[in-house]
């Protein structure tokens, strides 16, 4: 694996891993204020 190739798989995981982590949040939030 190229540095290049592998910069671009880490940015893109880093993205998921951080729009997962919102969207793990936001129904958290959701689940509290139903709640």
């Amino acid at each position: 694996v190229h540095a290049k190739q592998w910069r671009a798989l880490a940015t893109r995981y880093d993205k998921l891993a951080i729009t997962y982590r919102a969207g793990a949040t936001l129904s958290a939030c959701l689940t509290w204020l139903r709640a």
